[in-house]
């Protein structure tokens, strides 16, 4: 299983968002990363496995996310 820690991340299209724990679906007890996104303060939920997901674009691999820390968002 991937381990998530609480923090920031950057998506690899440039937002930033901060997780705030991981969930479990409630009928079928999947794990859900729970996070905000920093621009429009909208509360998101991924599964985890979509979280952890590496991206392809032009034939070069990216993390869908990657940690960059667990700074505030008010120094962001």
């Amino acid at each position: 299983m991937d381990i998530i820690v609480n923090g920031i991340y950057q998506h690899y299209k440039g937002g930033l968002y901060k997780v705030i724990g991981i969930a479990s679906h409630s009928e079928t007890l999947e794990k859900l990363v729970i996070y905000i996104s920093l621009t429009n303060h909208l509360l998101w939920a991924r599964p985890l496995s979509m979280w952890c997901e590496e991206i392809c674009i032009d034939d070069a691999i990216y993390p869908r996310f990657t940690y960059i820390g667990d700074k505030d968002e008010k120094n962001m």
